[in-house]
């Protein structure tokens, strides 16, 4: 039993460093998402088109811009929100990382 027992640690240890390695290699992997560029407020309802004034109008007030995906209307909040601020109220094609519940901006392409 006390053979087994250095063999069943290294295991565990290479177990528990490949675990953390392959988490470790999606973290900072930029993804490009499609969707409207809106604000906190507005969120889903702000993100199709005609909505535009809305999300131009509640930034100035303080809220946070987001990005509300096509696919499954998830919001996004911007970390970096001077990146989009030219294109507010836009469909938009945002390249960046994701992180949770936000996404840091790279690039984005209007759609």
């Amino acid at each position: 039993m006390k053979k087994l027992l250095p063999i069943w640690l290294a295991f565990g240890l290479v177990f528990f460093y490949v675990a953390i390695a392959s988490a470790g290699s999606e973290a900072g992997k930029s993804e490009t998402v499609s969707g409207w560029v809106t604000d906190a407020n507005c969120g889903v309802k702000g993100a199709h088109a005609g909505a535009e004034e809305c999300p131009k109008k509640c930034p100035e007030k303080g809220d946070k811009l987001v990005v509300v995906t096509d696919t499954a209307e998830k919001v996004l909040t911007v970390d970096n929100p001077d990146a989009l601020k030219d294109h507010v109220g836009h469909r938009v094609a945002v390249t960046g990382t994701i992180s949770g519940e936000s996404i840091h901006v790279a690039s984005a392409k209007m759609l």
